[in-house]
């Protein structure tokens, strides 16, 4: 592998010769030749052209372009106007956009004055400062374009949504750009990744089109063809290749490898189980502040909600896995802090004055990524790779910048491994790193197909009681632990490379048993699954009077842990009056029932009458026809009289005749011979 960053000439060897000014600062900053990426651009940029940069990180992009703006607006021959924008960069965070700032305004800055005599005010610089536009509680849109007339500022950084309420919105008609010199935009396919196509699109369409568009980033992707179609003529496209040598003893030669991260750059990957990431995260700084006196680091996690979880629980990791003095200084940074804390978190971090046996930590999620120059970065560590691959380089370009070397680390568990291939592909190398034990000095390597064949790493018990130990302590660490797990397996299923981070392989028990939580969440992840036959047990907790250290928080506990209780209390009670009334409306169906019954045998008593008097006609009616029958006569007369009789059923006679019953059984009941409940019992009147 190469040791040293490739250059391309002295800075004197360019077709337009430096401002003075500007060639001082660039020598002050240790940059005596050239990189590959400026030397290719900085002509380019100055001849008219339309450029589309695409080099590593850490190889000078930043340079290509600011040089290049400034000495265009030098060579104005007329000066811009106070409402007149010269030079626009968009970048899509505002951390890079606040870094590109700091750059132009270290070359303002130095800017030549002239002397003047006792008593005078000092004329104005040439050049005023350049103004930032990004997301504040300090600054509005509205006071950004106060500040710009105010200061006449020639060059505008921001972000996207700024930039176009600056120019289209609080600005329309105040900012001019009809001067435009120079249009950059920074980490471009990243603008398109996060949304800001429609904001592009708006920007570029209120742009002279006689300008000068570059577009520059460490990777290139499809969605930039129409933006550059759009907003570039003709552009030149420069492609910066690393390239390092490998000698293969089988081919006794030498292969020249293509490579999308930085010459310096050691890339590595240790395999490990999903229980054993926080160990070996706490290992690797150890080892590396220990063995390489590293003071720097760079920790990637999937989340936000990972970030401010170890923020709070890795100081108890450490002392659980060495006994080494090693004492981190933890920085976190996510998109969910508010603007201000983002920037005092990277400026607190850039400037520590870290040591070995202190190292500087920053845990971060990709919104630290890209674009972001801290040189002294030792080591970038990932406990996840990116859900996108493209992040990756860019994740691992925070360190061996500037032609300095560092190392990377990416944890990889089960088939995860496959990821190395996948890297591969992309021109981004990675090599094998033994798994660390506890004695920072031993390594261990674990098998070409993973950790099935050893033990569970004894320090993963201990590591988990200590978390748990001081998770007790405070009800609201266990309550970001649960968001913090939640979030990480929802970030897995959201991998590009899903045929390879696949959701029903990850070991949800054991990054549960990483995190240190004290019972696992209840997710649909988790629905099949046997936490204990994979060795998990929740922790000895009693929930009722796990408390918040917050009074605050605590006191809300326990009003809603009262108010669950009245509520519960209150459903019990709707319950026994939904049995009672049900009771009492099975009580009033039986006296309906009773009532129904009674009415039945009222209409079966009319039958009877009208049936006994129409039976007395029937008889009376045969008695005649005997009579008659004698004599000859009558028997014509007896047949209505038969059929008026036969027109009663035998049903309802059975019927007459029960009811013959009850009434004999009913006069019994009025002389006492026969008690109530007899009668009752006899006749279904209950």
């Amino acid at each position: 592998m190469a040791t040293s960053t490739a250059y391309a000439g002295v800075w004197s060897s360019l077709p337009t010769t430096l401002t003075p000014w500007i060639a001082d600062v660039v020598s002050s900053l240790g940059h005596t030749q050239m990189t590959p990426v400026q030397a290719a651009t900085i002509p380019l940029f100055m001849k008219n052209k339309d450029v589309v940069v695409e080099a590593v990180t850490g190889s000078g992009k930043t340079l290509a372009f600011v040089i290049p703006i400034l000495e265009r607006l030098i060579r104005r021959e007329t000066k811009l106007k106070k409402n007149e924008v010269g030079a626009l960069i968009i970048s899509p965070t505002r951390e890079l956009a606040t870094q590109i700032h700091s750059v132009f305004s270290l070359f303002l800055k130095a800017q030549p004055t002239e002397e003047v005599a006792e008593g005078e005010e000092p004329p104005e610089r040439t050049y005023p400062d350049p103004l930032l536009l990004i997301s504040s509680d300090q600054s509005s849109p509205a006071q950004d374009v106060q500040r710009f007339l105010q200061s006449g500022a020639d060059i505008v950084i921001g972000t996207p949504g700024r930039i176009e309420e600056f120019l289209l919105g609080r600005g329309q008609g105040s900012v001019s750009a009809r001067e435009l010199e120079v249009l950059v935009l920074d980490e471009a396919d990243r603008l398109l990744d996060l949304g800001f196509q429609v904001s592009l699109t708006r920007i570029l369409t209120s742009l002279p089109k006689q300008r000068r568009t570059g577009l520059f980033s460490a990777t290139m992707t499809d969605a930039l063809g129409e933006l550059i179609r759009t907003g570039l003529r003709n552009p030149a496209r420069v492609v910066v290749k690393v390239q390092s040598k490998q000698t293969r003893k089988h081919a006794g030669g030498e292969v020249i490898e293509e490579r999308r991260i930085p010459a310096n750059l050691e890339n590595l990957y240790i395999p490990c189980r999903t229980s054993e990431k926080i160990v070996q995260l706490a290992r690797i700084i150890q080892h590396e502040a220990a063995s390489r006196g590293a003071s720097h680091f760079i920790v990637y996690l999937s989340t936000g909600a990972c970030v401010d979880y170890f923020y709070r629980i890795l100081p108890r990791v450490f002392p659980s896995t060495s006994t080494s003095p090693i004492v981190p200084v933890l920085h976190s940074l996510h998109g969910n802090l508010p603007p201000a804390a983002r920037t005092r978190t990277l400026a607190a971090f850039s400037t520590a004055l870290a040591t070995p046996q202190a190292p500087a930590v920053l845990l971060a999620t990709d919104v630290a990524a890209r674009g972001l120059d801290i040189p002294h970065v030792d080591v970038v560590v990932q406990v996840e790779p990116p859900a996108d691959p493209k992040a990756f380089s860019h994740r691992c370009g925070r360190t061996a910048r500037a032609g300095r070397s560092g190392r990377a680390y990416v944890l990889l568990c089960g088939r995860e491994v496959e990821y190395v291939d996948f890297m591969a592909v992309r021109k981004i190398p990675l090599k094998r790193h033994p798994y660390i034990l506890a004695a920072a000095s031993e390594d261990m390597d674990v098998g070409e197909d993973g950790d099935e064949e050893r033990l569970e790493d004894a320090d993963v018990g201990r590591v988990q009681d200590a978390i748990r130990d001081f998770v007790r302590t405070d009800r609201t660490l266990h309550d970001l632990g649960a968001k913090a797990l939640v979030s990480a397996v929802q970030a897995y299923s959201k991998h590009q490379a899903s045929y390879i981070f696949r959701l029903k392989d990850l070991d949800i028990v054991g990054l549960s048993k990483a995190f240190g939580l004290l019972r696992l969440p209840r997710m649909p992840e988790l629905r099949n699954t046997d936490p204990a036959g994979q060795g998990w047990a929740d922790a000895d907790v009693d929930w009722s009077t796990y408390a918040y250290a917050d009074k605050a928080q605590e006191a809300k506990r326990l009003a809603e842990q009262a108010a669950k209780k009245t509520q519960t209390a209150d459903r019990a009670e709707a319950a026994m009056q939904r049995r009672n009334k049900k009771k009492s409306n099975s009580a009033w169906s039986a006296q309906q029932d009773r009532r129904d019954e009674r009415e039945k045998r009222r209409e079966k008593k009319v039958t009877k009458r009208k049936w006994e008097r129409t039976s007395k006609k029937a008889e009376a009616a045969e008695g005649e026809k005997a009579g008659e029958k004698a004599t000859g006569q009558g028997e014509g007369d007896a047949v209505p009289a038969k059929r008026a009789a036969s027109a009663c059923s035998d049903d309802e006679g059975n019927d007459w005749k029960e009811l013959a019953r009850e009434e004999r059984m009913a006069k019994k009941l009025k002389r006492g011979e026969v008690s109530q409940k007899a009668f009752d019992a006899e006749f279904g009147d209950l």
